[in-house]
């Protein structure tokens, strides 16, 4: 593979489920052919919904650069992704969420992190894009992964991490081809448990299979998610805190707890408690919001918490609830 950032192909998977966001997806595509780096090609993977497929194959009919596949696994986004990998043709896999669009340089940077050829995984920063208009005032910033978006405690700039977040990211082909593709049953499915950690269960596995590699966040790999009114809510909070406990506990059954609980320790012991005592702070200075950002750290930790365990007792009784399938050519190629 070419070591120059000009020559670098990056194919973009944006896998979609509903016909809901079909503004987002629109506007997701229309971001990935606004960039910089030009991708090769945008694949849209279609997860077993024929309506949306169709509607979509009639939008971009005329555009070779787009090419519309349905999911040829299991529902779900684990699937929908690996679907995506079989059937691009890019030196890079890039994904992007349906619901986000990417800023003008975002290829790019991921384009110039791959110039070291030991890097073989790099994500980005995805910034939330409230419903309301502005962050919820009880919202802590170190749980904003619960929308799908970076959240305070990770490191700033160009810098090596254990694993990239899913909806910002992006692979060398041959990482997949050294450990696979996704795990099927841990990620979402739909609108169904908003379970998670698909990306930290790849990247552990991928760094066991290459214990050479680097993967890399570069925060200047920017992204805007959109967060819905729904999620705004302490209810998704506590639901979504809940589900990644469940995930957690897959991952570490899977991959072993030190590997799968190494950064969760370090934000667990560092950066909530900090984060607390951000907000008693805030409180106590009378700032909007100070003690529900405090009690919103706590809730959420025992929930994941309650989560895990639950997970856990889950897992020893039942063994591994996913598995990681071979990667197979996707059928329905071209534009659906």
């Amino acid at each position: 593979m070419s070591g120059t950032r000009a020559s670098l192909t990056v194919s973009v998977v944006i896998c979609v489920y509903t016909e809901d966001r079909w503004e987002d997806i629109l506007a997701a595509v229309a971001s990935v052919g606004a960039q910089s780096h030009p991708a090769r090609e945008t694949l849209l993977v279609v997860d077993h919904n024929e309506a949306l497929r169709e509607r979509l194959a009639e939008e971009y009919g005329g555009r070779p650069e787009v090419r519309v596949l349905a999911n040829a696994g299991p529902r779900g986004l684990s699937a929908g992704r690996n679907t995506g990998i079989a059937a691009s043709r890019g030196e890079v896999i890039a994904f992007l969420d349906d619901d986000a669009v990417a800023e003008p340089g975002w290829l790019g940077h991921f384009a110039e992190a791959y110039t070291d050829p030991a890097v073989v995984a790099v994500g980005g920063r995805t910034e939330p894009v409230w419903a309301s208009g502005h962050r919820p005032v009880w919202f802590p910033e170190e749980f904003d992964w619960v929308v799908g978006c970076t959240y305070r405690g990770l490191p700033p700039g160009r810098v090596r991490v254990r694993n990239v977040l899913g909806g910002n990211a992006s692979f060398r082909r041959e990482a997949f081809d050294a450990a696979g593709g996704f795990a099927t049953g841990i990620g979402r499915d739909g609108d169904k448990r908003p379970l998670g950690c698909e990306e930290t269960e790849l990247c552990i596995r991928l760094s066991r299979a290459r214990p050479d590699a680097v993967l890399l966040i570069d925060d200047r790999a920017v992204i805007h998610h959109r967060v819905p009114a729904a999620r705004e809510r302490f209810g998704y909070f506590r639901t979504r805190a809940y589900a990644e406990g469940l995930s957690k506990a897959l991952v570490a059954r899977s991959v072993g707890a030190d590997k799968g609980l190494e950064s969760e320790r370090r934000y667990a012991t560092r950066v909530l408690p900090a984060g607390v005592a951000r907000g008693l702070r805030d409180a106590v200075l009378a700032r909007p919001g100070g003690a529900g950002r405090a009690g919103a750290i706590v809730a959420g930790v025992l929930t994941a918490a309650g989560g895990y365990v639950v997970g856990s007792l889950r897992a020893r009784r039942g063994g591994a609830a996913f598995s990681v399938a071979p990667l197979a050519p996707a059928e329905g190629g071209a534009h659906g």
